[in-house]
């Protein structure tokens, strides 16, 4: 019998190691600007072209490579950074396992330009698919510049399930983004299709951050800083009134090193706790510097899970230096007896006739009877009420017909809903026609309203019905093209950071539709001419902000989508508070168009609606 157990050939393994460390474009921007800020480069330039898919170019003015480090550097596991097994625990540069450029060779086409400081001469090399195709001298700049062409070109499946050029390169800004905020030193800038997206001038660590996410940043912020034998923390942490429930920029790093430490977090969270809303998160950039041989960066392939030998007592002092700086920055004043301060109070003399204010004067009507009072109007009540059960009823379904949706969550399509856009009406989700009640209501605690059915007892959150009422009227409106738009007479700004900015084609189509009008102003500035014409009162900025943010995060891909997240954005935004008080007919209505809608148990992110109280549930409770 044969022997079937043979080492696999180069290239194939190559392409196996290229499977977990090269996953998408982004993977060859962490990679070669990983290893130009290991060559000491004191500039980093990338650009990219259709989202890394044709074209990743990262050039540096590091210290380059000679002729045979540079073909040297494509040999898996061939490195600069370790010679013996020791090394590994005194790691202080980002790869050290020589395993990126090779696997970067074995999935598409690599052009290499380096020259070493002082030569005359420098390299050029092509690479494809683990072949070398040529090398020669060439008369190039001194540095290295990295070429990486045709991404997964001879590994189609690989290639076929890359995500869209705007995800991609979300991916690849983010990557980009977390090594400039640990290398403030150096200048860095990145290009898209020949445009500008960030350019970083070297700057301390609070000015990158600004520099990134814009010049408010700054003000947000609040500095950490503490030492002890097992650990070095600083960097910054938001106030707690800049926490949101979407898009905090939550960073921690290590030595250097991107990290992701879900036990971490906790504790910067555990900081916060009693200072920030449930649900909503601050922004953080905390950086750790400890022993290298406490940790251990080679638990997976990315090396973005970290190992610490002392986790617990870290997290007891990261907690305690985070909880020292939101105590600093304590939004209350304090009064400080000891500091000797004079006020300049007016004090009233009567024997100078000096008080500047005089004495105040009081109208009076001394015709005015509290006692007497406008004779009553015959006013024939029955005027007002006529014909109102006719009217109110055509409106409602017959009746049993809410239970049975209630049990089964689906409505007729063909069912007609009320249009709370209309213009002037006090409240979005009011007739301007006011009617008496068919059902009876009660408001509880100006949060629930509480009515009856045939076949018990409904409570329903009346800010939650009103966000599926205005989500379903959102949602037809965008997508059949037809929200009115409002112009604004003072247009206003908003500042958008890389990330949002490459996302916003995504969703400007959507966008319009539901009724905001915005201009590019250049430079990540946008100016917002129009907003959708019921969306008085609510700040167009912070709503726009949330949508993006909540884009980034739930990565919405197909059309229907998008319109459904921006729908419920909007419904959110407008829909009543819990705490307002309702008129009776504000109720009324508000419970007839709820019970109009296609979906009356759930909001469009799955939270209840209506509880239904059954008769024999009631009466059970009182045996």
């Amino acid at each position: 019998m044969s022997d079937i157990i043979h080492l696999l050939p180069d290239s194939i393994a190559n392409q196996i190691a290229a499977g977990e460390v090269i996953q998408r474009p982004a993977s060859v921007v962490k990679e070669l600007v990983e290893n130009s800020i290991d060559a000491g480069a004191t500039h980093v330039q990338v650009n990219i072209k259709d989202a890394g898919k044709t074209l990743v170019q990262v050039i540096d003015d590091g210290k380059g490579m000679s002729e045979t480090d540079a073909r040297m550097s494509f040999e898996r596991h061939a490195t600069s950074k370790i010679a013996r097994a020791d090394d590994l625990f005194a790691l202080h540069t980002m790869g050290f396992r020589g395993e990126a450029l090779a696997s970067i060779a074995a999935v598409a086409h690599v052009e290499l330009r380096t020259r070493l400081k002082g030569s005359e001469l420098g390299t050029r090399l092509e690479i494809a698919g683990s072949q070398l195709q040529s090398i020669e001298a060439d008369s190039c700049a001194e540095g290295s510049c990295f070429s990486v062409k045709n991404l997964f070109y001879n590994v189609p499946a690989r290639r076929k399930f890359l995500k869209s050029n705007e995800t991609e390169f979300r991916n690849i800004l983010n990557e980009f983004e977390r090594i400039a905020l640990v290398n403030p030193s150096v200048a860095m800038s990145l290009y898209h299709n020949e445009t500008e997206i960030l350019n970083l001038p070297e700057t301390g660590l609070r000015q990158r951050i600004s520099n990134i996410y814009g010049k408010n940043m700054n003000q947000k912020l609040l500095s950490v800083d503490t030492e002890s034998s097992l650990v070095a923390i600083t960097g910054f942490v938001g106030k707690p009134e800049t926490a949101k429930k979407r898009g905090a920029l939550q960073y921690f790093f290590v030595n250097g090193r991107f990290m992701k430490h879900p036990y971490f977090h906790k504790a910067v969270m555990q900081a916060y706790d009693q200072l920030i809303p449930a649900g909503e998160m601050p922004s953080y950039f905390i950086y750790f510097n400890v022993d290298p041989a406490s940790i251990d960066v080679n638990i997976h392939p990315t090396k973005t899970e970290i190992k610490f030998e002392n986790e617990q007592p870290i997290w007891q002092i990261l907690l305690a230096c985070v909880r020292e700086a939101l105590a600093k920055s304590s939004a209350i004043p304090l009064l400080d007896f000891n500091e000797e301060k004079s006020f300049d109070i007016p004090v009233y003399n009567p024997k100078k006739n000096d008080w500047k204010g005089g004495t105040p004067k009081v109208q009076i009507d001394s015709n005015y009877n509290p006692f007497q009072t406008a004779p009553v109007s015959n006013f024939d009540w029955s005027e007002l009420y006529k014909n109102f059960e006719a009217d109110r009823t055509s409106i409602l379904p017959e009746e049993g017909v809410i239970e049975k949706r209630i049990e089964n969550r689906s409505f007729p399509s063909s069912e007609k809903t009320m249009d709370f856009t209309e213009p002037n009406k006090n409240l979005p989700f009011v007739d301007t026609v006011s009617t008496p009640p068919v059902m009876p209501c009660f408001q509880y605690k100006n949060r629930y309203i509480i009515t009856t059915l045939k076949s018990g007892m409904a409570i329903i959150d009346q800010h939650r019905a009103h966000i599926r009422i205005l989500f379903e009227q959102y949602q037809k409106s965008i997508s059949q093209q037809k929200a009115a738009s409002q112009q604004m007479l003072f247009p206003a700004m908003i500042e958008l950071t890389p990330a949002e900015e490459a996302i916003l084609p995504e969703l400007m189509d959507e966008l319009s539709y539901s009724g905001f009008d915005l201009s590019n102003l250049g430079g990540g500035s946008y100016s917002v001419n129009g907003i959708p014409a019921s969306m008085e009162g609510v700040d167009c900025v912070t709503l726009l902000k949330e949508i993006l943010d909540k884009a980034l995060d739930t990565e919405c891909k197909a059309q229907e989508d998008i319109c459904n997240m921006i729908a419920f954005s909007l419904a959110s935004a407008q829909a009543i508070p819990a705490g307002k008080m309702l008129s009776i007919e504000e109720m009324d209505h508000l419970l007839a168009s709820l019970f109009l809608c296609t979906d009356i148990n759930l909001t469009p992110d799955g939270k209840t609606i209506l509880t239904l109280l059954s008769d024999d549930e009631l009466e059970s409770r009182f045996r």
